[in-house]
């Protein structure tokens, strides 16, 4: 389990693994361009581990320019349940921060239009 979750847990991991679930398998430039703000060092890193662990495939076509393509494995696969439970997981906190969030001065124009008390 430890392994498992060294590997998820690593910077990018989860973001790469959710997008190639929710498009199916895409090349190198389209990961990039959906994960934005990740290195080309980096997206290479983690592509290869993650392929080294057996959770993607790596189509290699030699075309001018080469064709790179990126795919879950059915062992990727088998992690669609965990990445959707998080996702749900991640949507239902993002509501309850956004009613926390609340800006206290629409908190008291709530609290205008109550009745009030006479002042005796």
């Amino acid at each position: 389990m430890d392994a498992l979750l060294h590997l998820l847990m690593g910077p990018w991991t989860t973001v790469i693994l959710w997008i190639l679930r929710q498009n199916g398998p895409l090349r190198y430039g389209r990961i990039k361009h959906h994960v934005s703000g990740i290195s080309a060092r980096m997206l290479t890193e983690r592509l290869r581990l993650l392929e080294d662990a057996g959770i993607l495939y790596r189509t290699y076509l030699p075309t001018i320019p080469p064709q790179v393509t990126y795919g879950l494995t059915a062992r990727g696969e088998e992690l669609g349940p965990i990445l959707d439970r998080l996702d749900d997981l991640a949507q239902k906190w993002q509501k309850e921060d956004q009613k926390l969030a609340t800006p206290p001065k629409q908190k008291a124009a709530k609290q205008i239009g109550a009745k009030r008390r006479p002042l005796a």
